[in-house]
């Protein structure tokens, strides 16, 4: 699906009504939540929203980042989705599907601010949204490779089903989001936030807080509940070797079905039977406030509960209700900075400002937070290419980036090297009545704690696809 402009971007199709269809979306989406979970597929986070912003200026600077956009006299057709005029930019989104429109709302923001302060040296983005309704990854994926530049600031939930024809058509790409193993870290990529897809667990950092320092006797006592779902067990596989190998005992481990529960009770009684005083759950979070509130019920209260990223949003908090203030609810943003950190960080005020001036009524999400990051690594590096926009000078410019924060949005990455072979930070956001805030957990860097290594995972769960799988080379990218 082609959407200049996004004129049309919430107008992706969806499926037909019949009760087969609504049947099998329930699961699909059940699929694709569970797959983006441990990434952060979140919205509506409502943490610490200031109605009351001023319209922020389209200047092309953003947060300590200079002229990431502007005017400028290109004039030629230097690559396929190049004009003198223009720029097209792929976007990859379940919109169609899921009906969530994080990722068509952060570029269609971003886009329109960086035309208002002149484009890409005077070359206007134009955005081809390419909606895979989930399963459709790889049809929207050569359709790519006939007409977009670049692919920018897009997630699929089935995102590996795509990455051989992207490198065999040499399409580079900044994600938003990762999902799965042969995507993430995959050839021609940078960027993509943390997920557990990585070959190391980008968590620990959060975990160790959570059972040396904040909770420390609920190491010997992890219960961990996962969704049914070949994608969502191999993430249960990896937590659990990670926490085995940091010490800790994982005493309860269950799965429960994609399609949901009438009844959370007996997965409260288990954990409550397991002694279990803290909780990793790899899910949705609407399941997780029926969980909870089984768990109230009860009267049982863990020392914690891993909501994941996936439960950063005002609909967590609404559906919580009572629960909110019985439960310990605690999510890891993974070196992203939070909504309630905008009198810290400019970066967050000033993407408040542009969402109050081009879309007022779409909400920050953290998977806006993960898009903004990637949209300004392209433009600062397609500006610094100047008139001569090639594939291969925008990907080795943006390669050269050593400690990018994204103009403040993130803690530094290295993205000289694989994400891999670097220390990381993490923090951490509590669920309050209040909304979400940040929890306890002494920051170091800003709002940050950084520095910890993640563990490397020793049981093999696949790799990330390379050039080399495709017979392909960096010397073929042009």
């Amino acid at each position: 699906m082609r959407t200049p402009r996004f004129r049309a971007a919430r107008l992706a199709p969806g499926r037909t009504g019949t009760r087969r269809h609504r049947t099998l979306r329930k699961a699909a989406v059940a699929v694709c939540v569970l797959a983006l979970a441990a990434a952060g597929c979140a919205r509506e986070p409502g943490a610490g929203e200031d109605p009351g912003l001023s319209v922020a200026a389209a200047s092309g600077d953003f947060g300590d980042l200079k002229s990431v956009c502007g005017p400028g006299d290109a004039s030629s057709a230097s690559a396929q989705g190049v004009s003198a005029t223009q720029i097209e930019i792929g976007l990859f989104s379940d919109i169609g599907f899921t009906k969530d429109p994080d990722i068509a709302d952060a570029a269609k923001v971003f886009v329109e601010w960086c035309n208002a302060a002149g484009g890409i040296n005077g070359r206007e983005l134009v955005t081809n949204l390419r909606d895979t309704r989930l399963t459709e990854v790889r049809q929207r994926m050569l359709e790519a490779c006939r007409e977009d530049f670049f692919l920018v600031g897009g997630a699929a939930a089935l995102d590996g089903l795509g990455v051989k024809d992207r490198l065999k058509c040499l399409l580079p790409e900044f994600p938003a989001q990762v999902t799965q193993t042969a995507n993430t870290g995959s050839d021609l990529q940078l960027g993509g936030g943390s997920s557990l897809s990585e070959d190391v667990n980008p968590y620990t950092g959060f975990y160790n807080w959570l059972t040396t320092q904040a909770y420390p006797e609920s190491k010997g006592k992890i219960g961990l509940l996962t969704g049914d779902s070949p994608i969502t067990k191999v993430m249960g596989d990896k937590l659990t070797e990670a926490l085995t190998a940091s010490g800790a005992n994982v005493a309860y481990s269950g799965l429960y079905p994609l399609g949901g529960l009438a009844d959370w009770t007996p997965y409260a009684q288990a954990i409550k039977s397991n002694g279990v005083r803290g909780l990793i759950f790899l899910g949705e979070h609407r399941a997780l406030t029926k969980l909870e509130e089984a768990l109230t019920s009860l009267n049982y209260k863990p020392d914690w509960i891993d909501a994941n990223s996936n439960s950063y949003k005002q609909a967590f908090l609404d559906g919580a209700g009572a629960s909110l203030a019985a439960q310990n609810n605690f999510v890891d943003l993974a070196g992203t900075a939070p909504l309630d950190a905008a009198d810290q960080v400019p970066a967050v005020a000033q993407l408040r400002d542009m969402f109050e001036q081009y879309a007022p009524d779409s909400p920050i999400t953290y998977q806006v937070l993960r898009a903004f990051p990637a949209w300004l690594l392209f433009a600062e590096s397609a500006t610094a290419c100047g008139d001569e926009l090639t594939r291969r000078c925008v990907f080795e410019t943006a390669s050269k980036e050593t400690a990018w924060t994204g103009g403040g949005l993130q803690a530094p990455v290295d993205l000289s090297k694989p994400r891999s072979d670097q220390p990381r930070c993490f923090n951490v956001q509590q669920a309050t009545p209040e909304g979400w805030r940040a929890a306890d957990f002494d920051p170091d860097t800003g709002v940050f704690r950084c520095g910890f290594t993640p563990y490397r995972y020793t049981v093999d769960h696949g790799k990330p696809t390379t050039l080399a799988d495709v017979d392909k080379s960096m010397s073929d990218l042009e």
